[in-house]
């Protein structure tokens, strides 16, 4: 048993486009009596169980957590059924998703902070990290090089050569921790059974962008951001600074942080400075600038 309240729940969702009932599930961890921190997960489609390592959060600043799966993936309703849908698979679903969750919360009074992952933090201009990730692709050794490129080329994804290869390329630039901790698994699992919005929102891998979102720039509404905003890679991540750096130059109150020594699971590898950072916008504790944080 946990030493924290928690509970789970559903909550109906009228998903634009959606041609059926629509649920999203969540978790809340402790109580909703001051603002939480609100958890959006990567993938698209890995769903919310490889985040759960922010509990210490709750732990050390008796900060309250909310994770939910994000629909299409998890224990949230499926639309397997609108692969490749341009018209579905849209920013404005994603967002209204989220406004209904905070809004069956009641977050909107106490007021809450969003903390998101990959995917979920929304950063990546998709044109720079596809630019970024064919930088560090061309740093790899040649034969895992030529073998994820003569793989793309070909369509041949579920190659097992292209599987090695590309587990080369994730054990630098994704995850450096040998074995993928159990969560993170459940994060590839909950792909493997469902890919659908990975798939229709960027492609079939990480290199080939050919989804919804492969002209995607979000940076430049950046200049709208009003409240105060942690950026923060790891030194060998695949989103490389090359997609950071807009952020930071359209963000009034801003403070970007690279870890160093982590990859792109940078609160999996190095936690507890992670954890340390996580909650200064929560705490009212976030400083402006830059900051390269050692070991």
């Amino acid at each position: 048993m946990s030493s924290y309240p928690e509970r789970e729940g559903e909550v109906d969702f009228q998903a634009p486009g959606a041609s059926k009932p629509c649920k999203t599930w969540y978790k809340v961890v402790g109580e909703l009596t001051s603002p939480p921190l609100v958890v959006l997960h990567g993938g698209p489609g890995v769903g919310y169980e490889y985040m759960t390592s922010l509990l210490d959060l709750h732990a050390t600043h008796q900060l309250p957590l909310v994770f939910y799966d994000q629909v299409g993936c998890g224990r949230s309703t499926h639309f397997q059924e609108k692969v490749g849908d341009a018209a579905f698979w849209t920013m404005d679903l994603f967002v209204a998703e989220l406004d209904n969750l905070v809004d069956h919360l009641q977050l909107r009074g106490t007021g809450f902070s969003l903390l998101g992952q990959s995917w979920g933090r929304h950063p990546c201009c998709m044109p720079l990290y596809a630019e970024g990730c064919r930088k560090l692709l061309a740093k790899m050794p040649d034969d895992v090089r030529s073998t994820i490129e003569e793989c793309e080329a070909k369509g041949a994804f579920e190659s097992p050569e292209y599987q090695k290869a590309t587990g080369a390329f994730y054990a630098r630039h994704f995850c450096q921790l040998d074995p993928f901790p159990e969560t993170l698994q459940a994060g590839f699992n909950n792909l493997k059974q469902d890919a659908t919005p990975y798939i229709s929102l960027q492609g079939p891998s990480e290199f080939t962008i050919v989804g919804c979102f492969k002209d995607w720039e979000p940076w430049k509404e950046a200049h709208n951001i009003e409240v105060e905003t942690l950026l923060l890679n790891g030194e060998h991540d695949e989103v490389t600074d090359l997609c950071v750096e807009p952020w930071f130059r359209s963000i009034s109150k801003v403070k970007w942080v690279t870890l160093s020594n982590a990859s792109h699971m940078t609160h999996l590898e190095r936690p507890e400075v992670f954890n340390e950072h996580c909650p200064e916008v929560s705490l009212g504790r976030l400083g402006l600038g830059i900051l390269e944080e050692e070991e």
